[in-house]
């Protein structure tokens, strides 16, 4: 279960990364970003997409001891989004023991 975890987070990580690159070099986010906030779709997904940074950031407070990673990991799902939360999975992912499963990974402190 955690290779095939590793697998698919991975995964993401690279399309992801993709994704984002292509999209930034064919359109500028802060050129477009007047009428792109003018589609209320656009702001729904903007709304959705905090509501889960909110919640990706509570688990990661749970997770981490220190201060200042919390802070530095909540910047990075903020400006990074899904890059920075599949990064942040695969760390501890490839942290766990191999007797480990999913149950570590979420409720583990570090």
């Amino acid at each position: 279960m955690i290779t095939t975890l590793k697998v698919i987070f991975s995964t993401l990580l690279i399309w992801m990364i993709y994704i984002v690159v292509s999209t930034s070099l064919q359109s500028s986010l802060f050129k477009e970003w007047n009428f792109l906030g003018s589609i209320p779709w656009m702001r729904a997904t903007l709304w959705d997409f905090y509501a889960n940074i909110f919640i990706i950031t509570l688990w990661m407070f749970y997770k981490e001891k220190f201060t200042l990673l919390k802070i530095v990991w909540l910047i990075l799902f903020v400006c990074l989004g899904s890059i920075a939360t599949c990064f942040y999975v695969l760390i501890h992912l490839f942290k766990l023991k191999p007797n480990e499963g999913v149950k570590e990974l979420v409720g583990n402190r570090n």
